[in-house]
């Protein structure tokens, strides 16, 4: 059985760290955003914030996630199914593919990281009911105080005006999810932005 670590005290970094190094499968939990848990392989540890690379329901892989430390409530490591998961990962053939070397102690890091390697991102913002929203899209520019991104809808249509986000209201950043890649896939090429308030070149 996995030990379950409170981690609203101290040690939230090394735990993870530990976790990467001994290559454990994991599980945690963000109470205050959402109900569920997150289960997968710990691919960085960072000032700020951590990756992690998500396992899915159906041992399937479920994307990358970039997720604040902060937000963790508790954390079982092993995952106390890990050994049935980690044999059902090695009967598909399916071997985590971490970053390496990625940014994780600013969120900007963060952002202009995840936009390299992936052709849209998920962008998960604090909402004023403390729950998590996101949107998805590619970045279009970088500022001091914030980001814009061209957002694909929920019917897989590119709007024609970017979005912008400032670098605090970030908690999550998402990249590889199966439902961001299938919005791609339909959505297809951008079609051009509309200038305007905010609107400049990404950082390459």
């Amino acid at each position: 059985m996995g030990k379950i670590i409170e981690l609203k005290t101290t040690g939230q970094r090394a735990q993870l760290r530990e976790a990467q190094e001994s290559r454990q499968l994991v599980r945690l939990w963000r109470e205050e955003l959402e109900h569920g848990s997150f289960c997968g392989y710990v691919g960085g540890v960072g000032r700020e914030f951590f990756l992690l690379w998500v396992m899915g329901d159906t041992i399937t892989y479920d994307g990358i996630y970039i997720m604040r430390h902060r937000d963790v409530t508790e954390l079982e490591a092993p995952d106390k199914h890990h050994v049935f998961m980690e044999k059902a990962l090695a009967h598909k053939s399916l071997t985590p593919n971490l970053p390496k070397d990625f940014p994780l102690d600013s969120i900007r890091e963060v952002v202009e990281a995840a936009a390299r390697q992936s052709a849209v991102i998920g962008v998960h913002v604090d909402s004023e009911e403390e729950a998590e929203v996101c949107y998805i899209g590619r970045l279009v520019g970088v500022e001091e105080d914030g980001f814009s991104m061209q957002e694909i809808s929920p019917d897989a249509e590119w709007l024609r005006e970017a979005s912008f986000f400032s670098w605090d209201e970030v908690s999550t950043v998402s990249i590889d999810d199966g439902y961001a890649q299938a919005l791609l896939a339909v959505a297809g090429t951008p079609p051009p932005l509309e200038q305007g308030p905010g609107i400049g070149l990404a950082n390459e």
